[in-house]
């Protein structure tokens, strides 16, 4: 047996065989040169590359050795002692795997203060509560060899095990709450559909085929566990949006208007429209947005004029040139008998023929005019919703900006 001794040492010598077992020591230092050996093991084993493990040395200890250390009040932890043999199962997703018994360090199932840990409680709940099966996140799998030997030590059929791979940020770090939202409620927030969020979250580690879009009774009907990716997944923002944009163009215009409604309000706006209003403004907007959350922010000028016009959009736009054709459009569209977005299409189609521009030199004056900036729905269909009143209004209103910034 190799021995070593610590050079003078605060009281008296203390020695250790190669066990880390105390074999010359004051018992008032006993337990903090234990520590202290046991942290240089640590360190030996992770220079090595190793996993450090518990050393069973109060398993050594003689009964005389253990009635002393209660007659003195020392409190015990219980440990499970781990066969030495190999551990296997098949894993739903990742097929057959093994554990060296050898390599699973006995692990405390209550703690000194007689608190049941994570392993013991999670067995019994388990067996209490018939578990049949338990799918949780890959970086469970070190836990299941502790659990397969508890449950087969209290006699109970282990359940079938599923490890699924874990989710990625678009950086290939460990998904946080750095990478996006950190909850379902903070989808809905940045304007998300329930449908699309469950579908995406579903295909994000999970395929059939190429098919990305599925209902909620395809994936029910198609989805098996065992064609779960056996790799991380990576969280990719864009295709959640592209998917969004889906549901959003499927939904029909009036089972958009809650969550419209919803999305206005959290950006001050009280609506006090019909719903009828409320679902043309949709409809023009679905091709348009990827979140209802950028569907409301790009909808705001139907709620009240712009207050002032892009600065950009106004140089190039609200031009002394231009201010002459919309006072034309204006009073023509006074006279315009049917509002509606064809016959709106048509006068602006033949203003900008009859002044020789293009249709974009008369619509684009109109947009920012009416918006406050270079974007909006067809002009046409923006004008139509917006109604006639209001509509010249803000043309008059644009007209007064152009004559008082070239006064």
């Amino acid at each position: 047996m190799r021995k070593f001794r610590r050079e003078n040492p605060p009281v008296e010598a203390v020695l250790f065989d190669m066990d880390g077992v105390v074999t010359d020591t004051a018992p008032a230092h006993a337990a903090a040169w234990k520590q202290l050996f046991d942290a240089f093991l640590r360190q030996r084993a992770e220079a090595r590359g190793e996993a450090w493990q518990y050393d069973r040395a109060c398993l050594r200890l003689t009964a005389d050795e253990r009635a002393a250390r209660a007659a003195a009040g020392s409190a015990a932890a219980i440990r499970f002692i781990v066969p030495a043999g190999p551990i296997r199962f098949d894993d739903a997703v990742h097929g057959p795997i093994e554990f060296a018994g050898a390599h699973v360090e006995d692990f405390i199932v209550v703690r000194s203060d007689g608190h049941p840990t994570y392993h013991l409680s999670v067995v019994v709940d388990d067996i209490d509560m018939e578990v049949t099966h338990v799918i949780r996140g890959d970086d469970h799998l070190n836990n299941t060899p502790r659990q397969m030997n508890m449950l087969r030590a209290l006699g109970a059929t282990p359940p079938v095990y599923a490890h699924v791979p874990m989710i990625l940020g678009p950086d290939g770090a460990k998904l946080s709450k750095r990478h996006g939202a950190a909850s379902v409620m903070e989808y809905r927030k940045e304007g998300y559909l329930p449908e699309a969020v469950v579908n995406y979250l579903v295909r994000l580690g999970w395929s059939h085929g190429d098919q990305e879009i599925f209902s909620r009774e395809e994936m029910i009907r198609l989805f098996d566990i065992a064609d779960v990716n056996h790799s991380a997944s990576t969280l990719n923002p864009g295709k959640l949006d592209w998917i969004n944009q889906h549901y959003i163009m499927a939904r029909p215009a009036e089972a958009l208007v809650d969550e419209f409604i919803w999305q206005l309000e959290q950006v001050g706006i009280e609506p006090m429209h019909d719903r009828e209003y409320l679902a043309r403004i949709i409809a023009s907007q679905q091709s348009r947005a990827k979140t209802l959350l950028e569907m409301a922010g790009n909808s705001l000028f139907f709620f009240g004029p712009p207050a002032e016009y892009e600065p950009k959009a106004a140089r190039k736009h609200l031009t002394v040139e231009s201010g002459a054709i919309l006072q034309q459009v204006a009073d023509a569209l006074g006279a315009l008998k049917s509002w509606d977005a064809e016959s709106i299409h048509a006068l602006v189609a033949g203003e900008a023929e009859q002044a020789g521009l293009k249709l974009g030199k008369v619509a684009q004056p109109i947009r920012v005019a009416v918006s406050g900036g270079p974007v909006s729905p067809p002009i046409d269909q923006t004008l139509a919703i917006l109604g006639r009143d209001e509509t010249l209004a803000r043309l008059g209103k644009a007209c007064e900006w152009i004559s008082s910034q070239n006064a």
